[in-house]
């Protein structure tokens, strides 16, 4: 298996892997509680980011993911 689809909380089913959400998908989340804690829009994008209200979190869920993707690459060295 590839990190990317990795499960974070595997259930074991006739001795194999199943089901839950990917240690990728783990990682952002945990990335996008800390981006969210301080987050401020009006510091954060920019006048024409905000007023597009899928801009931002398109944005927020890139960043999370971004993040988890060099926690994995963390992870291997």
């Amino acid at each position: 298996m590839t990190d990317k689809i990795t499960p974070a909380f595997p259930t074991v089913m006739l001795g194999e892997r199943e089901g839950g959400m990917t240690l990728r998908d783990y990682f952002a989340a945990q990335a996008m509680q800390a981006i969210l804690k301080n987050y401020d829009p009006v510091t954060a994008f920019d006048s024409d980011e905000i007023a597009d209200p899928e801009g931002m979190p398109v944005l927020i869920a890139q960043d999370a993911y971004i993040m988890a993707d060099f926690m994995l690459k963390e992870r291997k060295k």
